[in-house]
């Protein structure tokens, strides 16, 4: 699916990504990302750059958009690979 959000987005950001990933993130929500569904969760997606995804979720209520982790396309997400390290 894609998606385009035509208003302005309000991105809060708990994790503290850098500000060329929340950036990246507005620009793609903006232009049309392309978005997975969470099939287990209503309301969080992940949504596909060229080389990064982004697990987001998307307020019923306000509409602000949660930054909850990235990580690059062809990779595993940053907790697992600070695990797989560690083992």
């Amino acid at each position: 699916m894609v998606m385009r959000l035509e208003h302005e987005v309000n991105i809060e950001d708990p994790r503290h990504h850098s500000l060329e990933r929340v950036e990246t993130l507005r620009r793609l929500l903006a232009g049309g990302a392309r978005v997975e569904c969470d099939p287990k969760r209503p309301d969080f997606y992940e949504v596909e750059s060229g080389s990064d995804i982004y697990y987001i979720h998307i307020s019923p209520v306000t509409g602000n958009i949660l930054l909850l982790a990235a990580w690059p396309k062809d990779g595993v997400p940053g907790d697992e690979v600070r695990t797989t390290q560690a083992a």
